[in-house]
């Protein structure tokens, strides 16, 4: 395995390849995504083991099995190809450094939540639930303008630490097979880690893992979005530190109150709230004391903060690599 000052330069280099040429869509036509990849396993398994005729216990072991399953193919492929890099130095640092970044969205996050705000601001409603459908699991037809830029924001406060910084921490700690194992529980949580009648038992494990791999990175970017509003100008790092302290306990998700209170004590806006997922209202807890007519404009003003929060990071870590490795 690759040590610290190896895995710190090469995140960097990463993270900065991915933001600048994020994943061409002509790759992704032709071959698909690891994260696609992984997506067809568990629709796999899912149909094998998650039978609705089943008892309720064995799509509960089923569901285990696949957590097992996708840890293992995880682990093994990262110890694989450190192992092939290690062979071919120079072929094995370009090949380390392309695959941490198609798993880290930094940057296509940050483009996708910049769409939401430019479509609506050129094409009105129908163009904002457009896109808005791209990056959120509510029922778009719900959203008005205020609500469709909220659901943009807190897309943008969620997948900063479940795409970026988690993925980022998984790799300096266990190198690419942790990154890579990260990466197949946060999908198979996305796909069946619902509380729905056919994914309560099967989803369990994948969303019971998947709180735990994400405790670390949720605290670590609400920090980091409260440091970055203290320089950022019209921010509050103060708002964020208190709406952090006193919400994030209050969110339905163990994790996603961190950066969103954060976010929204930063702005000065109510983030999270009543919700619908596929013609169910969810009752979540308003993150934020703010206002909750958020406009396109506080949408990129979500982004400066988000920007300048893992900028900062990555220069803390670029910084960190060159000291270790001097």
């Amino acid at each position: 395995m690759l040590d610290l000052t190896d895995r710190l330069l090469i995140l960097v280099l990463a993270a900065g390849l991915e933001a600048v040429v994020g994943y061409p869509d002509a790759l992704f036509r032709a071959i698909g995504h690891p994260v696609s990849w992984i997506g067809r396993l568990i629709a796999a398994l899912d149909a094998a083991l998650n039978r609705p005729a089943l008892p309720e216990t064995f799509r509960r072991a089923g569901g285990i099995a696949t957590v097992v399953v996708l840890l293992g193919i995880g682990l093994l492929g990262g110890l694989v190809l450190e192992g092939f890099a290690a062979g071919v130095p120079l072929l094995g640092i370009v090949l380390l450094v392309v695959t941490a970044a198609t798993l880290i969205a930094g940057g296509s996050l940050d483009r996708h939540v910049r769409a939401v705000a430019v479509v609506l601001q050129r094409e009105g409603l129908p163009g904002g639930r457009r896109e808005i459908a791209k990056i959120v699991g509510r029922d778009p037809e719900t959203l008005d303008g205020p609500a469709l830029c909220r659901a943009a924001i807190e897309s943008l406060a969620e997948n900063s630490s479940d795409g970026v910084t988690a993925p980022a921490v998984w790799y300096l700690v266990l190198g690419l097979p942790g990154m890579l194992a990260y990466k197949a529980i946060n999908t198979a949580d996305s796909m069946i880690g619902h509380l729905t009648a056919r994914y309560r038992a099967f989803g369990w494990a994948a969303a019971r893992l998947d709180d735990l791999v994400n405790l670390p990175a949720s605290r670590l970017t609400g920090l980091m979005l409260i440091a970055a509003a203290a320089v950022v100008p019209g921010a509050s790092a103060s708002g964020a530190l208190r709406a952090v302290l006193r919400d994030a306990k209050r969110h339905r998700s163990p994790n996603a109150g961190w950066p969103e209170a954060a976010m929204a004590g930063a702005l000065g806006l109510r983030l999270a709230g009543p919700r619908v997922y596929g013609g169910v209202r969810v009752d979540d807890a308003w993150m934020g004391d703010g206002r909750a007519e958020a406009t396109p404009a506080d949408i990129f003003r979500a982004l400066t903060l988000y920007r300048a929060a893992f900028l900062g990071a990555l220069g803390i870590l670029a910084v960190l690599g060159l000291l270790v490795s001097g």
